[in-house]
């Protein structure tokens, strides 16, 4: 028996392809709005780094009415590195839309979250998005998207898939290419039409995958999921049981409380039969991928496991001589406390002791994206630490040492592809292919994760800030021997104190500075960067001496190069194998791992 007044999707695509942008218009053609109701821009990413930064990091939930259906809709992130989100998702709905850029055309992340959603048999609406651009070649990135199908095996049924043309923008959708559409009713149409209804087995005992987990202050964690079969009630005796430990047994619960998705808001329901997306607090422990069963019939539903981690770093307690003066959440247990908790929430990433140390942890996440989000809502919180420069995790495989190979495609103008070419190629890349389109270059490209380290910069750079690249895991391939992680050197500071105007001047002729004056540094902090490949000491702290012949005044004005601001990506990129960052919720400094200079010399010559 099917629920044919429900429909159960999920939204996926690379990243800023429009995904949150489209599922605000849905919202308004739905009627969630009142008519005189404010709203705002990407009304789904609800927190202040989301909107910061206009991507999705974690998947929300909601629904819409459509003549007398509920389509529940689910927001994925575009982002590689949060991959885990979508491969769970999907095991939620019933169908997916493909979001296509009109322009772009399929990139890295588009084939990794539809090659997800096709290995799911699930049925798929291709949309073409933001048609509206100046940019646009539609047609062949209709071609582009078939191609993309066929290479990834699709059935006879899902090369059929229907096609939209949509402005996400302006809120409309259309079948054909050349006709501009009015509203999202060919969407809603094709949704109700092409996406089955799902099973709605009520007579059978209650079961339910948790795929996703909210967290609120009041009730703690909340578990949400589709209804596999069943019926469940609020305040229902249920068990809790997890395919991949089946020795643990079910654990009993009870079902505190239950709510159903309408637009923006959960609402509470007293019950939810099979095929209905639901959230459900009350259960302390509950984690992604648990199974919540009828008490009596305790069966875990297979779950995908998560795909493992590609990179790790070493999170610390804060040891420099400023420690403790600027974060709330200073000490080993806070830390512990707050990245175990954050492994609850999110399913790919890892925690461990480190080994030999019992102040700092190791954290495997699936990329620098993911594991700096974590770093900078970890400060804004209030906890102060220090971070290692990324490193990528090896396999043993057949006996050989594998590494990480990403698939990276670049989108650059057509003068600047030897540059980039040749950067990538000294990174051990291996070029794949290239595709003129329009007066800009489509490389393809496998290079190795540790190669890609500190490069984004380096490719803005390059390519005059009109480059675009995206990179997504591909495989674990034979080592492809060491890479230069850098080629320039550091300005280090040489004591402690606080910088000044005419200590500056002198250490500029030196390189780029990181600070201006009236900064506090310490012996052994990162102050600048040196273009050669070497760290130089230079004294910022170095004052002006007076003397009777020597006024204050009597030298011209001494100019300062504006200091280069850096951002927290540009931090972890620039972080050297001897270096740190230190993180507090008002500054990051980057620091030697050795603050001595002496110490540090004799390090360098013993090879340590």
């Amino acid at each position: 028996m099917k629920n044919e007044q429900l429909r159960n999707v999920a939204i996926i695509a690379h990243v800023d392809h429009g995904k949150t942008t489209l599922v605000d218009e849905m919202l308004k053609q739905g009627g969630i709005y009142r008519e005189n109701q404010t709203t705002v821009d990407r009304v789904m990413d609800s927190n202040d780094l989301e909107r910061e930064r206009g991507i999705t990091i974690l998947a929300k939930n909601t629904a819409v009415h459509y003549q007398d259906a509920k389509i529940n809709i689910v927001d994925t992130p575009g982002h590689a590195d949060f991959g885990g989100e979508v491969e769970r998702i999907l095991k939620m709905v019933n169908g997916v839309i493909l979001l296509v850029d009109s322009a772009e055309g399929p990139m890295p992340q588009t084939r990794f979250v539809l090659s997800k959603a096709l290995e799911l048999g699930h049925r798929v609406i291709v949309v073409v998005n933001k048609i509206d651009r100046p940019d646009q070649r539609i047609h062949e990135v209709v071609d582009e998207v078939l191609e993309l199908l066929l290479d990834l095996d699709a059935t006879d049924q899902q090369l059929d898939s229907p096609m939209l043309f949509c402005s996400g923008r302006q809120g409309t959708a259309s079948y054909s290419p050349d006709v501009a559409g009015t509203d999202l009713i060919p969407l809603f149409e094709t949704i109700l039409d092409y996406i089955p209804a799902p099973d709605c087995d009520v007579d059978a005992p209650f079961q339910m995958l948790v795929s996703s987990i909210d967290y609120n202050e009041f009730v703690g964690r909340i578990a949400i999921g589709r209804i596999e079969r069943g019926v469940v009630k609020q305040n229902q005796e249920i068990a809790v049981c997890n395919y991949h430990t089946p020795e643990e047994g079910p654990r009993k619960a009870k079902a505190v409380s239950l709510y159903t998705f309408d637009g923006l808001t959960k609402t509470p329901v007293t019950q939810a039969e099979a095929g209905e997306i639901v959230a459900m607090s009350g259960i302390g422990d509950i984690t992604i991928g648990d199974t919540i069963c009828a008490a009596a019939v305790p069966e875990p539903i297979q779950f995908v496991q998560i795909s493992a981690p590609t990179l790790e770093m070493t999170f610390s307690v804060n040891d420099s001589p400023f420690a403790g003066r600027e974060g709330k959440f200073v000490t080993s247990r806070q830390l512990r406390e707050r990245l175990f908790r954050e492994t609850l929430k999110d399913v790919s990433l890892r925690v461990s002791d480190a080994e030999g140390a019992t102040d700092s942890f190791n954290v495997a996440g699936r990329g620098e994206m993911s594991l700096s989000i974590l770093i900078e809502t970890m400060r804004r919180e209030g906890y102060e630490f220090q971070v290692s420069p990324p490193r990528v995790l090896y396999q043993e495989i057949d006996g050989q040492r594998c590494e990480p190979m990403e698939r990276v495609v670049a989108d650059v103008p057509a003068d600047n592809v030897g540059s980039v070419m040749e950067k990538l190629g000294a990174r051990k890349g291996e070029f794949l292919s290239m595709n003129p389109v329009g007066s800009r270059t489509k490389l393809e490209f496998l290079v190795p994760s540790r190669g890609l380290f500190g490069y984004r910069n380096e490719f803005l750079t390059d390519t005059k800030g009109e480059g675009i690249m995206a990179s997504v895991f591909e495989k674990y391939a034979p080592y492809k021997g060491d890479i230069q992680r850098r080629n320039t050197g550091s300005l280090v500071a040489h004591e402690t104190g606080e910088s000044v105007t005419y200590g500056l001047y002198a250490a500029q002729e030196r390189g780029a500075l990181f600070i201006g004056p009236g900064v506090p540094v310490y012996q052994g902090m990162v102050v600048g960067v040196c273009p050669r490949l070497e760290d130089i000491s230079v004294n910022v702290c170095k004052k002006k001496q007076l003397t009777n012949m020597r006024a204050s005044g009597s030298d011209e004005a001494l100019r300062l190069v504006p200091p280069r601001q850096m951002s927290l990506e540009q931090c972890l990129e620039f972080l050297a194998d001897d270096e740190i960052l230190e993180v507090t919720p008002e500054n990051l400094r980057l620091r030697k791992r050795i603050l001595n200079h002496e110490k540090r010399m004799k390090a360098l010559k013993s090879g340590k």
